[in-house]
């Protein structure tokens, strides 16, 4: 089944959240734009996926439409693993991680979507799996940056049903502020976005220690410092690390899982290579006693992709959830988190919904 088309459409969807103006990359979000990609096969049948976008989204469009997509035209879209093995030997040279990466990241979510589609089942079924309805979600806060913001987004997300909470914050009080708001039921996680260098890491992880942090992640600046990552683990064996979200594609992810260092895996579906890419890191994860901790701060088809994987692996213990509110939900209330803080999977074929359409139009980036 051949590939006739392949569209990147950027979606800019205006948000809300519990806080004042805020965002990342030293840029205030009051919208978050998703790259959808759309892959249409000759029997009329489309699949979507989602390459990571935000404040980079120009350059992934650019990604799909101008190196991808020429590439990729014609081809077979029901052999998945050569496909995506032969494209990605095109494109490295454009780079193993980023653009280059997202946008292969993108049509391998849309390959796996049209793939349940023809086979009539959801990707976890058609990878084996599938028996999971609902995982639990953690809110995942976006920098709120003083203790009153936090207290206030904390109880809200108690209210809401959350039993787990990631901040992004990086001073004690701000996390001090989130665990008296919480108490001791309600699991902490700290995302610091590679604030520190080694030694300040390893100062600031001990003045962390008395919150509970069910992980730290990706304290150590720059992200590839694992030996910095090593030294920290060491150093205080009781608090857990987690990182993974900068990590360009399933080969980069090894030096991780084998290394002592780290405690959960989280790779980026739109960024590492897709549901393929995924399911490689997956595997290594277990080989190496990992736990996975999948990142998906997203709201589009990376979301639904990320959904299947946690109904494939019942190790992943949760799905991280954005901490903002859409305007307008792509997949109205499928993919958003309910009353007790929980997902449920959806089942329909591929991902297991598509895009609502007339989102697409309203919101479209022109």
């Amino acid at each position: 089944m051949r590939i006739t088309r392949i569209e990147a459409i950027p979606v800019a969807v205006p948000i809300h959240h519990d806080g004042p103006p805020t965002g990342f990359g030293g840029v205030i979000w009051s919208a978050l734009t998703h790259v959808l990609v759309r892959v249409e096969t000759e029997d009329g049948r489309i699949g979507w996926g989602e390459a990571f976008g935000y404040n980079i989204a120009p350059a992934t469009v650019a990604a799909v439409e101008q190196t991808l997509a020429p590439l990729a035209l014609g081809r077979d879209a029901t052999d998945i693993a050569a496909l995506i093995e032969d494209l990605a030997r095109h494109l490295h040279l454009f780079g193993r991680a980023g653009p280059a990466q997202y946008a292969l990241s993108g049509l391998d979510i849309a390959l796996w979507d049209l793939a349940g589609k023809r086979a009539g089942l959801p990707v976890a079924a058609l990878l084996g799996g599938g028996g999971r309805p609902r995982v639990p979600a953690y809110t995942s806060l976006l920098r709120l940056n003083a203790a009153e913001h936090v207290r206030k987004a904390c109880a809200k997300a108690r209210e809401r049903g959350f039993g787990a909470v990631k901040l992004h914050e990086i001073t004690i009080e701000t996390v001090a502020a989130a665990r008296e708001v919480l108490g001791d039921a309600i699991a902490l996680m700290l995302d610091v976005n590679c604030a520190w260098r080694p030694a300040e890491a390893l100062a600031m992880a001990r003045r962390l220690l008395p919150y509970d942090l069910r992980w730290l992640e990706e304290p150590v600046w720059p992200p590839e410092d694992l030996a910095g990552l090593a030294r920290l683990r060491s150093a205080l064996p009781g608090m857990k690390l987690a990182a993974g979200e900068n990590i360009g594609n399933a080969w980069q992810f090894r030096p991780l899982a084998a290394s002592p260092a780290l405690d959960f895996l989280q790779p980026s579906v739109t960024k590492m290579g897709g549901i393929s890419g995924f399911l490689k890191v997956a595997l290594q994860a277990e080989l190496h006693g990992k736990e996975l901790a999948p990142h998906s701060p997203y709201f589009g088809p990376g979301l639904l992709a990320s959904l299947q994987m946690a109904a494939l692996f019942p190790a992943i213990e949760m799905i991280e959830c954005f901490g903002v509110t859409l305007e307008a939900p792509f997949f109205g209330p499928v993919g958003l988190p309910e009353a007790d803080g929980a997902i449920t999977i959806p089942t329909g074929p591929g991902i297991g919904a598509d895009p609502d359409p007339e989102v697409i139009r309203r919101y479209r980036v022109t």
